[in-house]
């Protein structure tokens, strides 16, 4: 949660709107603790009084260099792993968060057959940034198509999807370039992409690169990525 000027130790400040807004949905109440983020970038512990008032206690950062965008692209896989994908990769603090649907991957009406799941998806966004003391909540995009996704891949200066044919390239080599300002990584399903999926991501810019020799699962291919390229760009250590 981001204030509007700079923020002292025990100092009572007022939130802007949109911070206020932010706190509905978080169902902060009075006394509860939260972080926020001052115009100087010092991130801080804050207790909220109620209404648009927080008094800051505690810091928990100075100023760092700014972190590049991270958004994952994650096709859907079976069973509730994507509600462990989404606790971990917010924990581990990406920016945007998309499910999708590829050929060999789960449908959202397969998920929610027995009983509809989805809706919960949002709550588990919100409560494990609330865990995790981010001082942000991230995006949670529609259910997308493969097509959508590479659609939507332009916005991105770098974007990268593992893929098992591929053994040469690794998630490292590809972000050697410097001036990445922000970044997409694409993982794909149980079974992996077709070899059209992987044609079409190609020709969309997309970069396919390899985790090794290791036939990973869906959500352990999405944790390892995210936690790797948030050290190599500096978020993480």
């Amino acid at each position: 949660m981001r204030l509007d000027r700079p923020a002292v130790i025990e100092g009572e400040m007022a939130l802007p709107p949109n911070a206020v807004r932010a706190l509905s949905f978080w169902d902060h109440r009075p006394g509860s603790i939260l972080t926020v983020v001052d115009q100087r970038d010092t991130v801080f512990r804050a207790r909220f009084l109620g209404g648009d008032r927080v008094v800051p206690f505690q810091i928990l950062s100075s100023p760092q260099a700014p972190v590049v965008p991270l958004v994952l692209y994650q096709a859907l896989p079976g069973k509730e792993r994507f509600e462990l994908v989404l606790e971990k990769v917010v924990e581990l603090g990406v920016d945007r968060i998309v499910p999708f649907v590829s050929s060999r991957s789960a449908t959202l009406e397969e998920r929610d057959s027995k009983q509809r799941k989805s809706h919960r998806w949002p709550d588990i966004v919100r409560r494990a940034a609330k865990q995790c003391r981010r001082p942000d909540i991230p995006e949670l995009g529609p259910v997308m198509s493969f097509a959508e996704v590479l659609d939507e891949i332009a916005c991105w200066d770098l974007s990268v999807m593992f893929y098992e044919a591929e053994t040469t390239l690794r998630l490292r080599d590809s972000l050697r370039r410097p001036g990445i300002s922000s970044v997409a990584l694409i993982v794909g399903p149980e079974g992996g992409f077709s070899p059209a999926e992987a044609l079409q991501a190609a020709t969309s810019r997309v970069q396919p690169v390899t985790l090794g020799q290791r036939i990973l699962r869906t959500e352990t291919a999405a944790m390892a990525g995210v936690t790797l390229l948030q050290y190599a760009l500096g978020a993480l250590g």
